[in-house]
This record gives structure tokens, C-alpha cells and sequence, in this order.
């Protein structure tokens, strides 16, 4: 496993930007997963007021606090957007979610100074894969 995907994986605290009310979509199953694996987490979705029961922000800024780790599980060019917001509010880890992988949002991210996981493994395969590691 490589040192951005472990350290992302040991990190408390993430945002799903994508996260859905629809437990059959992906953005839902980032969201649970985080939670049962014992992180915080954050939904964001503008068009959802509460997910899995928990409130659920429009954008990065309305986070009640910075995460350590964005999880993009959106449409690439929402990416690209995304990775200005992560910017702004000071996030310093992003791990793209395939489907929602942008060359552009990949270099705009690492120019800004932001460690990004793409084009590798999904998250769900990465925290079940960290959690057999840490149990071995």
C-alpha cells in the first residue's frame, strides 16, 4: 500500500463530496463504509438535507470543520470545481473515487499543494484491504 493511501486510510476525519440518500449508489456506501470503519465523516450533497440520518453540508465550506481527507464520488468536471474548494478551505488530501477521475483536477490539486490518491484502488477496497492488514 503506498504512503498516501496509508496515510489517508489512518486519518480520523473525511468528507464524502457525492455522498447520495440512495443505498444502491457508491456515494452512499463511501459514507456508511467511513462510518462503520469508526471515522467521522461528512456528507456532502447540496441536494440532500440529511444522509443515512446525519445532516448533510452543500459544499466544503459549510463543513463544521476541515477534514483531513475529501472522498470525490462525483462527475469529473465537479472534481476539477472541487479541488478549488479544497483550496480555499485548506484540505490537504483528496482520494478521487474512479468515475470521478480528471487529469486536470489531478494536476490543479498537486499545484496547489494537495496529496491526491487516483486512478489506484476505490476506497471501500482500501479500508476493508488497511483494516485485514491491521487485524493480521
Amino acid at each position: 500500500m503506498n504512503e498516501a493511501i496509508e496515510r489517508m486510510l489512518n486519518a480520523r476525519t473525511f468528507a464524502v463530496a457525492g455522498a447520495s440518500t440512495n443505498p444502491e449508489k457508491y456515494g452512499y456506501k463511501c459514507y456508511v463504509d467511513l462510518k462503520r470503519f469508526g471515522k467521522t465523516v461528512y456528507p456532502i450533497n447540496p441536494r440532500a438535507t440529511t444522509i443515512d440520518g446525519d445532516p448533510c453540508y452543500p459544499t466544503v465550506a459549510a463543513l463544521p470543520e476541515i477534514p483531513e481527507v475529501i472522498v470525490a464520488v462525483i462527475p469529473p468536471a465537479l472534481t476539477e470545481k472541487l479541488v478549488d474548494d479544497l483550496a480555499v478551505a485548506g484540505v490537504r488530501n483528496l482520494w478521487i473515487q474512479p468515475g470521478a477521475e480528471s487529469e486536470a483536477a489531478v494536476a490543479k490539486a498537486k499545484a496547489a499543494g494537495i496529496t491526491v490518491v487516483s486512478g489506484g484502488p476505490c476506497i471501500l477496497v482500501g479500508l476493508r484491504t488497511h483494516a485485514a492488514q491491521k487485524a493480521a
